[in-house]
C-alpha cells in the first residue's frame, strides 16, 4: 500500500490550495483516509478524515468551514480543498489510510492509521 501526496506550496493568507492523496496499486475507496499535519515543534494532528463506504467526514474545529475533504473515485484520490488559509495552517501535510471502518464519524488520530504518504509542505505567508 503506497500513498502519494501532492499539492503543497506557498500561498498568501486568505488564499487556497488543493492537496491530493493518490493510492498507488490499490483502491483507496475501501480505506478510511485522513489528512494530518505537523508544524515545527508540534505534534502531528488530524486535520480531516473520511471513512470508507459511508463517506462520513471529520474536521478538526480550527478548519471547519474552510477545508473540504472529498473522494475522487475515478482518479483514486482523496483531496483536501483548503480555502481561507491562515498562517497557522503552515505545516507539513500527510495523508494516511486505515483499514478501520465505522458507521459514524471516522477516528482521526494518527495512531489509528497504518499507511502513510510522504509529506507535502504548505506555507501560508505574505
Amino acid at each position: 500500500v503506497q500513498l502519494q501526496a501532492s499539492g503543497g506550496g506557498l500561498v498568501q493568507p486568505g488564499g487556497s490550495l488543493r492537496l491530493s492523496c493518490e493510492g498507488l496499486g490499490f483502491t483507496l475507496e475501501y480505506y478510511t483516509v485522513g489528512w494530518f499535519r505537523q508544524a515545527p515543534g508540534a505534534e502531528r494532528e488530524g486535520v480531516s478524515c473520511i471513512n470508507s463506504g459511508h463517506g462520513i467526514t471529520y474536521y478538526v474545529p480550527s478548519v471547519k468551514g474552510r477545508f473540504t475533504i472529498a473522494r475522487d473515485t475515478a482518479k483514486n484520490t482523496v483531496d483536501l480543498q483548503m480555502n481561507s488559509l491562515e498562517p497557522e495552517d503552515t505545516a507539513v501535510y500527510y495523508c494516511a489510510a486505515s483499514k478501520l471502518t465505522s458507521t459514524g464519524a471516522p477516528v482521526c488520530a494518527p495512531s489509528e492509521y497504518d499507511y502513510w504518504g510522504q509529506g507535502t509542505l504548505v506555507t501560508v505567508s505574505s
